[in-house]
């Protein structure tokens, strides 16, 4: 009878460097932006997204409104 088990650890090792390699690819693909670069110094700008308006404001307690 032939021992199965390495095959099996094999396996669940190679599954997991997979996923670890696929969780790195979407982590790279994410856009970092500074919302201080964002806004320039104004605490509203305007995002077209399909040819529709938003607006994204800076609050007084430093927190993000997007409007549509």
């Amino acid at each position: 009878m032939t021992n199965l088990m390495p095959d099996l650890i094999r396996t669940a090792t190679e599954n997991e460097h997979t996923e670890v390699q696929q969780k790195s690819a979407q982590t790279k693909a994410i856009t970092r932006i500074k919302s201080h670069e964002l806004f320039q110094q104004m605490r509203e700008l305007e995002i077209d997204h399909g040819g529709r308006i938003y607006k994204l404001r800076l609050t007084q307690l430093n927190k993000l409104i997007l409007t549509a």
